[in-house]
């Protein structure tokens, strides 16, 4: 088996989903403008999709305030450093820097609603 989609609830999907699309480089392959809102967004190998919807049947996890170790999004950075700047521009904001023997560096910021995302450049790749 493999993951089809990893699937959040957030205050507002749409906005959320334009966010990731200009930022992120994601692409969106399905959307309703009824409730809940789902927007359905690929990673740049179309093999992976992340949800993002607003369902009243549950509350929106308050992610602002949540550790980013609960659950973050994380993404490929060839430059994280220069993700950071160019994602701080467009509303983003930085929690931490970090780099490690192997030459890994990860930098861990939120996006514009406080969702947890990470910037990874791997010493040795983990994905094909």
């Amino acid at each position: 088996m493999k993951i089809e989609h990893f699937a959040i609830n957030v205050e507002e999907p749409s906005k959320m989903s334009t966010w990731y699309v200009d930022n992120m480089g994601l692409k969106v392959v399905k959307q309703s403008s009824e409730p809940p809102f789902m927007h359905f967004l690929a990673d740049d190998s179309g093999s992976i999709m992340i949800e993002v919807y607003k369902n009243p049947v549950d509350q929106v996890p308050d992610y602002r305030n949540m550790n980013p170790l609960i659950v973050h999004l994380a993404f490929v950075s060839e430059s994280p450093d220069s993700d950071r700047k160019r994602l701080e521009k467009s509303g983003a904001s930085f929690i931490s820097d970090d780099k490690f023997d192997d030459g890994t560096h990860l930098i861990m910021m939120r996006d514009p609603w406080g969702l947890a995302i990470q910037l990874c450049k791997r010493g040795k790749p983990m994905l094909r």
